[in-house]
């Protein structure tokens, strides 16, 4: 039953992309939906151990994707506060399997000035095309996006199997999406003019997330 689950979001997914590709608003819409919710049940079915975190993190990712289908900044705020739930859960999902006392101070500052810098030089590039009240507010999503990111990689390095690294490329992945979402939305002079790439990098992130997990 578990494959059944893994097909519904591998085709979900396909047509969702074939959406975004074609701009077709509507079946994006329709098909949306059903990206979280199959991979949810997929995650449920597989995993030997079911992490109360992780389905809730999965759970505030599909209400983030629901969230920000209608148009509209408070909309896409209230999309904002859910996918931030997420991370945290995710954070606390992975927090478990990390043994901090294997991890060198080094490798524990170094991943987290990274991210910070690099929102920083993410968010300097954006700054021309947001509106002002957004600013913080999406800086420190991202902040807490690359806080996510920084404890897959704590949980790599203190249990470095394919596992923890499938993870830890995944949540990457999700990394990207955002920026990329953020310039696709707010950009509208930039190269990216689809949310293909936004979709593609989500959908994949949160699978190999997903899988890394099971």
């Amino acid at each position: 039953m578990k494959y059944v689950f893994l097909a519904a979001f591998v085709l979900s997914v396909a047509v969702h992309l074939r959406a975004s590709l074609r701009r077709d608003t509507r079946m994006r819409n329709i098909s949306k939906p059903f990206l979280l919710l199959s991979l949810l049940g997929f995650y449920l079915l597989a995993a030997r151990s079911v992490s109360v975190p992780i389905v809730l993190a999965l759970l505030f990712s599909w209400i983030g994707d629901v969230l920000l289908i209608p148009k509209g900044i408070k909309w896409f705020t209230a999309g904002g506060i859910a996918f931030m739930a997420s991370h945290a859960f995710f954070t606390a999902g992975y927090l478990p399997d990390i043994v901090f006392s294997r991890i060198p101070v080094p490798l524990i500052v170094f991943p987290a000035l990274f991210f910070a810098a690099l929102a920083a030089c993410i968010f300097s590039r954006l700054r021309p095309y947001l509106p002002g009240a957004l600013f913080y507010p999406m800086l420190l999503y991202l902040l807490i996006n690359g806080a996510m990111n920084c404890f897959a990689i704590f949980r790599c390095i203190s249990s470095p199997t394919a596992a923890t690294v499938t993870t830890a490329i995944g949540a990457a992945l999700f990394f990207l999406s955002d920026t990329v979402l953020f310039f696709v939305r707010f950009n509208k002079n930039g190269r990216l003019k689809t949310h293909f790439p936004v979709m593609l990098t989500y959908s994949l992130g949160e699978l190999l997330i997903v899988l890394g997990l099971i």
